[in-house]
């Protein structure tokens, strides 16, 4: 499977969302990073960007340079590197544009002792078989692997070796190409992309149509499959563009319950406290009834399931534990540990704000004579 092709520009207009998402895939590589250093059972780690493109971007708003996403790890894991002169780490970076990768070499930070950047010129899946099978039996190495297409293409024979191993993978899923144009594709190389990517027969992808949700679906389906009996770890967050339509989901795969939770608080920290790049324009402040399960008219809040915010998880936490009295802090976010969307920390003091002013909970302090520390309790209303 190709990258895009060397007949467009070699440096790419970036729109709001684009780097949206590159700041995002920053911020969680560097706390990545970071505690897997701490970790006696990693000495190596690995970055791969099997579609790196130039490395460059323009900025659709302001015309300025920005950094695209391995220029931008690339200076956080050097740095990191230095801080750790005992572990090691590499980055594989690959397009199949010559000129791009030779672009990308002008912007990447040299060498080091325990730190090592290989460019290559290839395609993308070519790519990956290769390296996939190198990870088996591989002790004390841990990746990260950045699946970015342009399109709704999708090797998942390729992928098939890092959901199997102690890694992680983040998958750009671009749902807006489906949607757009699955009922009026007519050439038989299209239909097999889409076919090979949703695996399933073409006739049976149109009736989904512009259903986003059904698409979505499907891929986690496909990731279930592949990741075997194990316990598995997928969130996923979509981007909107200025038009508030939405262009793709970046989908966190891993069976590390820490690197779940860390993605998850990373995102929201990246969207300013909320779930999305979605521009909410109705007031999140306005106030509605809500007839939820185990509600019985209580005043609320409006939800807006594609852009979650603060006040969405304390409607969330207010329904799960109605009633409930003296329920430690902790179980509250135990309980967001689990949830796809929610961050379980990051937003503790504004979750507990609104649980006090919107939903009246009662919160005490008090001494646990069997562990010695302070312990928070809240009491919920009964909503029924």
């Amino acid at each position: 499977m190709a990258n895009k092709s060397s007949s467009k520009s070699l440096i790419s207009k970036a729109s709001p969302h684009t780097i949206k998402k590159f700041e995002l895939i920053e911020e969680y590589v560097k706390s990545w990073a970071q505690k897997l250093m701490l970790n006696n059972f990693c000495n190596t780690l690995v970055f791969i960007d099997c579609m790196c493109n130039s490395g460059i971007y323009i900025n659709d708003e302001t015309g300025q340079q920005t950094e695209g996403t391995p220029v931008r790890v690339a200076k956080v894991l050097l740095d990191v590197a230095r801080n750790y002169p005992s572990k090691n780490i590499e980055m594989y970076l690959n397009d199949i544009d010559p000129l791009r990768v030779e672009e990308i070499k002008k912007h990447l930070p040299s060498d080091e002792r325990n730190f090592r950047i290989i460019t290559q010129v290839g395609d993308a899946s070519e790519f990956l078989h290769i390296i996939g099978p190198q990870l088996y039996d591989t002790k004390y190495l841990h990746y990260f692997l950045l699946y970015d297409p342009y399109d709704a293409s999708i090797d998942w024979e390729a992928l098939f070796p890092f959901f199997r191993n102690w890694g992680e993978v983040l998958i750009n899923h671009m749902v807006s190409d489906p949607v757009r144009a699955i009922t009026q594709a007519k050439r038989k190389s299209t239909k097999e992309k889409y076919e090979n990517t949703y695996l399933a027969d073409f006739e049976k992808l149109v009736p989904y149509g512009s259903d986003k949700k059904a698409y979505e679906k499907r891929v986690r389906e496909i990731i279930t499959t592949l990741k075997g009996s194990r316990k598995y770890y997928v969130a996923a967050f979509p981007f909107y563009n200025s038009q508030n339509s939405q262009v793709y989901s970046l989908l966190h795969c891993t069976s590390n319950e820490e690197g779940f939770k860390l993605y998850k608080k990373c995102a929201w920290k990246v969207f300013g406290g909320q779930s999305s790049t979605k521009h909410l324009h109705s007031n999140p402040d306005q106030l509605v009834m809500d007839f939820g399960v185990g509600t019985s008219g209580i005043i609320s809040t409006q939800t807006d399931e594609s852009c979650f915010t603060v006040r969405d998880i304390a409607k969330y936490l207010s329904r799960e534990f109605a009633g409930r009295q003296d329920v430690l802090l902790d179980e509250l976010w135990n309980h967001l540990d689990s949830h796809p969307v929610f961050p379980s920390d990051g937003f503790r003091k504004e979750i507990r704000a609104e649980l006090k002013s919107m939903y009246g909970v009662k919160q005490r302090l008090e001494y646990n004579p069997t562990t010695g520390k302070k312990e928070y309790l809240l009491s919920f209303q009964n909503r029924d």
